[in-house]
């Protein structure tokens, strides 16, 4: 009878999950995983050791595509809109600055109280001198990230990593009509990838371009030219990091993606912006009728606007370096053009570059 009463409660509100606490577990674990898995991959990379090719077969890309990244997607992006307490910003960017190596000295703005939200940290400003444009040649990285891979056109297939390619035609969707393009006809016998080169002597070459979480999220104009055509593929937002692009091949066809096609001094030329899990957003600053990611799409499904209209005849310059678009999170580029038979590559696959920096030239 001495003995203190105490005061309990049903377990279900002992035990009951915040939204912030299952954020904070689901977002630590994670970056952990991500953390392990860049980390494994350097050491291997650092010994010399390839990563052996496992390519998912269909019921294991079935499965990966019947998660609803979507959904999902868009609730991430959500999320990142929410404005966070003074107090809570340092602590969330700084482990996010940590899990992913991000630079802030690099930032137009170094204060981290600064960003209200998740999405504005994202899409943080550089400081005009942090990324000079290379003048010497032609075609420049139009964002930070990691190459994949580079080379000529083969075949009609395109490598996403060494040894796992895509289709060249299903990537890029049908022949644009030549009336928009402004290209000389092909003849139709032609292959696909031989009715995209329209000038004698010329080769199609790729490069693709991975961008990290930690990367600069924004993406610029690799060279002079002018964009004629914008096609949008809705479609799955399965990740794009390298382990996944060595285990599902046709991963870019797969995922949702805004192919930006033209022209340059040498003939056609196209940036694709590939989206992913969590950047269902993909942003081109010109293009205001663009909208990703929404809730319905056809399977397979695919939309074309023109930027060449009766008052405008050539479509939309851009310079070389010129604010293009931006992801919301980390994703892909993929330059595929044409260009005389002597361009050249001054990368190797895997390397680190940055926005700016030489990709290649004659």
């Amino acid at each position: 009878t001495d003995r203190k009463k105490l005061h309990t409660a049903p377990v279900g509100q002992v035990f009951r999950l915040r939204p912030f606490h299952v954020l904070v577990a689901t977002g630590g674990g994670y970056a952990g995983y991500r953390k392990y898995e860049d980390y494994r991959l350097e050491q291997l990379e650092k010994r010399g050791i390839e990563v052996p090719v496992k390519l998912a077969s269909e019921w294991e890309v079935a499965l990966y595509k019947s998660v609803p990244t979507r959904l999902l997607s868009r609730a991430w992006g959500r999320l990142n809109q929410v404005e966070l307490p003074t107090w809570l910003r340092k602590p969330v960017y700084s482990l996010y600055i940590w899990t992913f190596g991000v630079n802030m000295k690099e930032a137009a703005v170094e204060d981290l109280h600064h960003y209200r939200n998740l999405s504005e940290f994202f899409r943080r400003k550089l400081k005009p001198q942090a990324r000079p444009v290379c003048c010497v040649h032609s075609v420049i990285s139009p964002s930070d990230g990691k190459i994949l891979n580079f080379g000529q056109v083969k075949n009609c297939e395109v490598e996403q990593v060494k040894g796992v390619t895509y289709s060249l035609e299903s990537f890029l969707g049908p022949r644009i009509s030549t009336e928009e393009m402004q290209f000389s006809q092909a003849p139709p016998g032609n292959s696909f990838q031989q009715q995209l080169v329209t000038k004698e002597g010329n080769e199609l070459y790729h490069c693709v371009i991975y961008l990290a979480p930690g990367d600069y999220h924004c993406f610029h104009s690799p060279t002079d030219w002018t964009v004629s055509h914008r096609r949008h593929f809705p479609g799955s937002l399965m990740s794009v990091n390298p382990g996944v692009a060595r285990w599902i091949k046709e991963l870019f066809c797969h995922n949702e993606r805004v192919v930006l096609t033209g022209d340059w001094k040498h003939g056609f030329f196209s940036l694709t912006a590939v989206g992913a899990t969590n950047v269902g957003s993909i942003r081109i600053y010109f293009d205001q009728d663009l909208h990703t990611n929404s809730p319905s799409y056809s399977k397979g499904s695919y939309n074309d606007f023109s930027f060449i209209s009766n008052n405008n005849k050539e479509g939309i310059p851009m310079r070389k370096g010129e604010h293009l678009g931006e992801f919301n999170l980390g994703s892909t580029i993929v330059l595929i053009f044409e260009a005389p038979k002597d361009f050249k590559f001054n990368l190797k696959a895997g390397q680190k570059i940055r926005f700016g920096e030489a990709l290649g030239s004659l």
